[in-house]
C-alpha cells in the first residue's frame, strides 16, 4: 500500500504524556460527536473549520452550517474515491469538493457511497480541489475513518477566530496534530489492564492479556499460550479481528483457519503469543466491510471494493502490536504470516522478526478469488 508522510504508522512510537491524553479524549469525543450526526471544529493554527460527517447527512439545509462565520461549504473525500468520479487524484489525501448549487442529501449521498441509488453529479458541475497531506481537510478525512463512517466529510470554514467562535457555538474542537497521531498516541497509551487463565481446546496451558488506552478506546487481547521465554525470538500471530470469519465461520475469507490454525501451531511448539487487533475489515470497521462485501459481489476485488468506498486497500496500523509485545515483555518473534507488510511495521518499531513462518491453508470456492488478489496485489507469500 501506498502510505502518505502523514500516515500515523511511519510515526515513532512513545509513552504518551499527560498532553496526548488530554489530545486522545478530544479525538475521541469529536468522533462520538461525529458517529451521532453532531458537528466539530477542526483547527490548524489559527484557521478552523465546522465539519460534519457526510453520512449522517439526511436533512438540508444542516441546522448548525447556517449560522454567521462560516465560509462556503464544500464536500471533503479522499483522493480514491474523487478518483473513481473523475474529479482527483489517487496519491491524494483529500480533495475540496465545490459545487455550483448547494450540496443536498441526494447530491452528496452518490458522492459519497457508491452502493447510492441514483448518480453523482456530474463533474461539470464541480470543481475540485486536491487538499494539502496536512491541513484541516486531511486531518478531518482522518477523524472519518476513525470513527468508522465513510471518508467523507462536509466542511465549512470559519472565518472568525475558531476557538472563539467553537466557544461561542457550544462546539466540541479539536486540533489536526491531535487526530493526525491518535493512532500513534492511542498505541502508546496501550496498558494491560486484566489477565485470565482461559484452557484452549488446542491447548489448556493459556491465558489472555487485555489492553485498552486510558482513554477508554480500542481495546485488543493478547492469547499467550504456554511460558514463552522473552529471551529467545516467540512464535507470535498478528490477527485482526474478523467477525464473519473467525466468529460465524463465514468463507468469504480464510480469517477463521488462519485464528485456529495458529492456536493449534503455537500449541503444538510449546508455547507462543497472538495478538488478537481491533482492526475489523482491514482497519475499516464492520459495517464498511459489509459493505464492500456487497461490492465484491458487484464483481469488485477486495482492495477495489474498499477503494470504491475511498479507503485505502489496507487502513491497519501495528502499532498497537508493538507496544502489546514490548509490554508483555518480547523484543523478537517468529511471525506467523505470509504479509511482508506486518514483518516490514514490527521491523520499523525495533521488533526483530527472526524468522517469518508460513500460515498457509487450503482455499475454497468462495474465497479462492480473494486469496488471489491478496496474493497478486497486496504481495501476501502464498
Amino acid at each position: 500500500m501506498n502510505r502518505s508522510i502523514s500516515d500515523p504508522a511511519n510515526l515513532p512510537l512513545a509513552e504518551a504524556t499527560g498532553r496526548d491524553t488530554s489530545d486522545l479524549e478530544a479525538v475521541d469525543r469529536a468522533v462520538a460527536e461525529l458517529r451521532r450526526g453532531g458537528a466539530v471544529v477542526v483547527t490548524d493554527g489559527g484557521e478552523g473549520a465546522l465539519i460534519r460527517a457526510a453520512e449522517t447527512v439526511d436533512i438540508w439545509p444542516l441546522p448548525f452550517f447556517d449560522g454567521s462565520g462560516l465560509g462556503v461549504r464544500r464536500l471533503i473525500v479522499t483522493g480514491r474515491r474523487a478518483a473513481i468520479l473523475g474529479l482527483g487524484q489517487v496519491g491524494a489525501v483529500a480533495v475540496e469538493l465545490f459545487s455550483k448549487d448547494e450540496f443536498t442529501p441526494e447530491h452528496i449521498r452518490p458522492l459519497i457511497d457508491p452502493q447510492a441509488e441514483g448518480r453523482p453529479v456530474p463533474p461539470q458541475g464541480i470543481t475540485a480541489v486536491i487538499a494539502p497531506q496536512h491541513g484541516i481537510a486531511a486531518s478531518a478525512i482522518r477523524l472519518g475513518k476513525i470513527a468508522r463512517l465513510l471518508p467523507a466529510i462536509v466542511m465549512a470554514p470559519l472565518t472568525e477566530e475558531p476557538v472563539a467562535w467553537a466557544r461561542a457555538s457550544g462546539r466540541l474542537i479539536v486540533d489536526c496534530h491531535a487526530i493526525m497521531a491518535y493512532d500513534r498516541m492511542q498505541a502508546g497509551d496501550l496498558r494491560a489492564v486484566s489477565e485470565a487463565r482461559v484452557p484452549l481446546a488446542a491447548c489448556a496451558d493459556a491465558r489472555i492479556v487485555s489492553f485498552r488506552p486510558r482513554d477508554g478506546g480500542a481495546e485488543h487481547l493478547a492469547i499467550v499460550i504456554g511460558q514463552p521465554d522473552p529471551n529467545k525470538p516467540v512464535l507470535t500471530r498478528l490477527h485482526s479481528e474478523c467477525f464473519t470469519g473467525d466468529l460465524i465461520g463465514s468463507l468469504r475469507c480464510d480469517c477463521g483457519e488462519q485464528l485456529r490454525g495458529a492456536i493449534a501451531m503455537i500449541a503444538e511448539a510449546g508455547n507462543g503469543v497472538l495478538l488478537y487487533l481491533a482492526q475489523e475489515g482491514r482497519g475499516i470497521g464492520l459495517v464498511n466491510k459489509l459493505r464492500a462485501y456487497a461490492l465484491q459481489d458487484q464483481g469488485f476485488d477486495t482492495l477495489d471494493a474498499n477503494e470504491q468506498l475511498g479507503f485505502d486497500d489496507d487502513e491497519r496500523v501495528y502499532l498497537p502490536a508493538v507496544r502489546m509485545l514490548r509490554v508483555l515483555g518480547f523484543t523478537a518473534v517468529r511471525l506467523l504470516t505470509n504479509n511482508p507488510a506486518k514483518v516490514g511495521a514490527l521491523a520499523r518499531h525495533g521488533i526483530e522478526v527472526a524468522e517469518r513462518v508460513p500460515h498457509v491453508f487450503p482455499s475454497n470456492e468462495h474465497n479462492w478469488t480473494y486469496l488471489q488478489t491478496k496474493a497478486k496485489r497486496s504481495g501476501h507469500l502464498l
